[in-house]
């Protein structure tokens, strides 16, 4: 079975820093891209960052760019994504998935549960 597992959410104050991570199992994780999306109350989901296992390209929302780094560990089978400069308007649930692709919200194949971050001003 396919599994994405996303950790590491937690409160933080305006200007701190969190790292959350998604480890996935049960597929080939070089043939795959994983993203990170984030759903704050009473707004849709949202792309924040995507990463393709298998050359490492990138894709970042212009809200978090130069704040936020995705990285990749294929040994670990796990992604991160680094965020710092935290604003309280990142205040979210965190979702992280894969597909084929760096593709838009409705065209990742596999979900993992979310992380709550909640960053306070």
């Amino acid at each position: 079975d396919v599994q994405l597992q996303a950790s590491g959410g937690g409160l933080v104050q305006a200007g701190g820093s969190l790292r959350l991570s998604c480890a996935a199992s049960g597929f080939t994780f070089e043939d795959f891209a994983i993203g990170w999306f984030r759903q704050a109350p009473g707004k849709e989901r949202e792309g924040v960052s995507c990463i393709n296992s298998n050359d490492d390209s990138t894709r970042y929302a212009e809200s978090v760019k130069g704040r936020f780094t995705i990285s990749s560990d294929n040994a670990k089978n796990t992604v991160y994504l680094q965020m710092n400069s935290l604003k309280p308007e990142d205040t979210a649930v965190y979702y992280c998935a894969a597909a084929a692709g760096c593709f838009g919200t409705y065209g990742m194949d596999y979900w993992g549960k979310g992380t709550q971050v909640t960053v306070s001003s």
